[in-house]
């Protein structure tokens, strides 16, 4: 089993000679009190070609000090990770390893680099006596592990600054101004295994990675929107493998976007490779949406019960709601690993990889981005125009529910489009997707509603059956009737908003 904790540190240069200052100056901090020396040797693991390292995550196995095991590191912010921790094995946790998937593929780790720390600890104490954060002295010795620069050396000396759970951030930046005014700076490296590799690599240092030039054509500004969906996807898969709150939602969401790039975009991107990359994706949003799904539909239909006084409430509709929801996503969640871990989706990930590193440009990737990118968003349009209309001109009932869903998708093809080219067109691109949104939240929430009726129609039936009421149930179904008839009533003002003519002539600039 592997556990978590949410890390937040700070990092600073020192040396051996390096004195602590009056940290009881710093804001909130009573007492310091010296909590001894400890001796920690680590191993860093990464694949061959630094896959790990390039994306700031840390593996790595550990013996000494009060939390032995195996140790994965995953960056949240600037100065805050997400430690994964699993028991001392002499192998890798199938749990760590599962997290590391989309990055590695199928590509072994191995030991990288030896890391011996000798940890002199100081806790600082607010005037009850809580913990508010851990300040160590570490004098470190870094190996190379790799063939190539195999026992390479360095040696260096850094204070760490770790905030206590639960503690207020502030403490942090209280002790830092202390730390800095004792002429103690932020250390130049994210970390010690980063600094580790930086001062043992063979020959020369690794160059740090060059600043990606400004996206210039259409082309590059179509190439920069996909690979900020891709990083996406692999940057997700171990938040929905922890199932962490929206994590489903936003890695669908980002398979979303590259298909509709790829369709939207095809006289940038040749279709004959992207073609291909949609239908996987499809297949990918697809097996991530039973879980969102079912997320979604218990959240609306848990909200719209609480929302009902306690005398309409009838039998006991709280604790099926749960049971239900809970018999769901326990399936849903199954089904979503598995699909994390079959070889198709990792095929996925290594062709949009290959994608992004020999695109299939076509000649309307070199033109301006002004030229090209709103002929392709406007036609997306054109296309959400005629099932508005289409919808529209529908009677209430099964069919317009149809239609209405197919213009949702498309408005959602359309807001995916004019997002991606807000950074070549900027403010008429930014409104324009502001618009489409605003078209695509009323005909999602009236598809929200065709779900939630049946949802509500299959409960009804179980309640029957189990000899319980269905009054409840037949309540909330009428509730979604209105909701959806009050979108339906809705769209013709939006769409008039979303669809003014002075907006489209902004967008072609």
């Amino acid at each position: 089993m592997a556990d978590s904790k949410r890390e937040i540190e700070r990092k600073y240069e020192a040396t051996p000679e390096t004195k602590l200052p009056d940290l009881t100056r710093a804001a909130g901090v009573s007492t310091v009190v010296h909590r001894g020396l400890s001796e920690l040797d680590a191993v860093y693991y990464d694949t061959e070609d630094f896959r790990l390292a390039s994306d700031s995550l840390t593996l790595r196995r550990r013996t000494g000090g009060d939390d032995a095991g195996w140790h994965l590191k995953l960056p949240v912010s600037a100065d805050v990770r997400d430690e994964i921790r699993a028991p001392l094995t002499d192998t890798l946790p199938p749990a760590l390893g599962e997290l590391l998937r989309s990055r590695v593929r199928n590509t072994p780790v191995t030991p990288v680099v030896r890391i011996f720390s000798a940890r002199d600890v100081h806790h600082l104490l607010d005037e009850g006596g809580a913990l508010l954060a851990e300040l160590s002295i570490d004098e470190v010795l870094a190996e190379r592990l790799t063939e190539e620069g195999h026992g390479t050396t360095s040696a260096w000396t850094e204070l760490e600054v770790e905030l206590a759970d639960g503690v207020d951030p502030a403490v942090l930046d209280a002790v830092e101004r202390r730390l800095r005014k004792a002429g103690v700076r932020p250390s130049a490296a994210p970390s010690k295994l980063a600094r580790a590799l930086a001062e043992t690599a063979p020959g020369k240092p690794r160059p740090a990675k060059t600043k990606e030039r400004s996206p210039r054509t259409a082309g590059d500004h179509v190439l920069a929107y996909v690979r900020r969906q891709v990083t996406a996807l692999v940057e997700l898969d171990p938040a929905v493998r922890r199932d962490l709150p929206d994590s489903v939602h936003r890695m669908r969401v980002a398979t979303r976007r590259l298909r509709s790039a790829f369709r939207t975009y095809r006289k940038v991107l040749d279709r004959n490779v992207t073609d291909p990359l949609r239908a996987e994706l499809k297949w990918l949003a697809a097996e991530l949406g039973v879980d969102r799904d079912q997320e979604v539909l218990g959240e609306r239909l848990r909200s719209h019960a609480a929302a009902l006084p306690d005398t309409l409430l009838l039998g006991p509709v709280s604790a099926r709601l749960t049971l239900t929801s809970v018999a769901r996503r326990t399936g849903s969640r199954r089904r979503v690993a598995s699909v994390l871990d079959s070889e198709r989706y990792l095929a996925l990930l290594d062709s949009l990889d290959a994608l992004l590193a020999d695109p299939p440009l076509l000649p309307a990737a070199a033109r301006p981005p002004r030229d090209a990118l709103p002929r392709a968003v406007l036609k997306d349009y054109e296309r959400l125009a005629t099932r508005v209309e289409h919808a529209l001109d529908q009677q209430p009932g099964a069919e317009r529910d149809v239609a209405m869903h197919e213009a949702r998708k498309a408005a959602k093809r359309v807001r995916y489009a004019a997002e991606a080219a807000r950074p070549a067109l900027g403010k008429p691109a930014k409104k324009f997707a502001k618009r489409m949104k605003s078209v695509q939240s009323v005909l999602g929430d009236h598809q929200d509603s065709v779900v939630s009726r049946d949802a509500l129609r299959t409960l009804a039936v179980q309640a029957h059956g189990a000899g319980e009421s269905a009054f409840t149930w037949g309540l909330l179904y009428g509730h979604e009737e209105a909701a959806a008839a009050a979108r339906e009533r809705e769209l013709p003002e939006v769409w008039a908003r979303a669809s003014r003519p002075e907006l489209r002539a902004a967008l072609k600039g």
